[in-house]
């Protein structure tokens, strides 16, 4: 794991969230990239010509952030980007070669029954890149334990895996992982592959209404630093995130939650 994307919204956790960000690049060893992006739109039919003062003041309101926090051993790596949210986003990654995005939960939503925001859900939901939820004001810790719930263990793509395997591998951290039998459940779902099994320190097997439900069943006996859950097209959040912004009803967490891509 070797570059980290932190994309930085208005948020009051900003700090908090950025310091998180260093504190876990150092332990893993990662260059941090902290952008903000920014977008310019028509108004009747005029363009308004703000790139510059945008830019500016971006650039700005990034470096006060950075100044405020303990950028310790990490290098940091401060950048204003203009474009759509999601494209943009691919894009910096895809040119940084990022491993990893770190996600705050709401960037700017002030309403409590919110997990995550429209842009942060926008940015879970839309992307394909890997991605790391931190709870807001939640301090670093070294991983000793993460709870892996899937309702398939089927796995194409073995490089899906790879940021749970560096996770694990860094900080020495238990892996157990949760198969859920959902109403969606077919037959060989619960087939572990070899890749899989070697990753798993344990194996717990469920049956629950949602993938979540069988995380609340479960989450106490196992008692994780960090919760890895699976976006596939048609599994873990597609139903309860059709919309960008999520519920703490329908999905919460208090722990970091690392969300993996491509498994098939």
């Amino acid at each position: 794991m070797k570059n980290i994307l932190v994309p930085v919204g208005s948020s009051k956790n900003a700090v908090s969230h950025l310091q998180y960000a260093v504190d876990f690049a150092e332990a893993v060893g990662a260059k941090l990239f902290v952008v903000q992006i920014y977008n310019v739109y028509t108004k009747a039919g005029t363009m308004i010509r703000v790139d510059d003062l945008i830019q500016r003041e971006s650039q700005a309101f990034l470096d006060n952030l950075v100044a405020q926090i303990d950028k310790k051993s990490v290098e940091v790596i401060v950048k204003v980007l203009k474009g759509k949210l999601v494209d943009t986003l691919e894009k910096a990654c895809k040119a940084a070669d990022v491993d990893l995005i770190l996600v705050e939960p709401r960037t700017n939503s002030i309403k409590d029954e919110v997990y995550l925001g429209k842009t942060s859900g926008k940015i879970i939901k839309q992307t394909n890149i890997p991605a790391l939820i931190v709870p807001e004001g939640y301090v670093f810790k070294p991983v000793k334990s993460v709870l892996l719930a899937m309702k398939s263990a089927i796995i194409k793509r073995k490089k899906a895996l790879n940021p749970l395997i560096e996770i694990k591998d860094i900080f020495k951290a238990e892996v157990n992982l949760l198969l859920v039998k959902t109403p969606y459940y077919n037959e060989g779902d619960f087939d572990v592959n070899e890749t899989l099994e070697t990753l798993a320190n344990s194996i717990t097997k469920s049956g629950n209404a949602t993938t979540f439900q069988g995380v609340l069943e479960h989450y106490r006996s196992h008692n994780p630093d960090m919760l890895c859950v699976v976006r596939r097209k048609r599994g873990f959040f597609a139903k309860k995130w059709e919309k960008n912004a999520i519920l703490k009803k329908d999905f919460h967490s208090k722990l970091p939650v690392l969300v993996l891509r491509g498994l098939k």
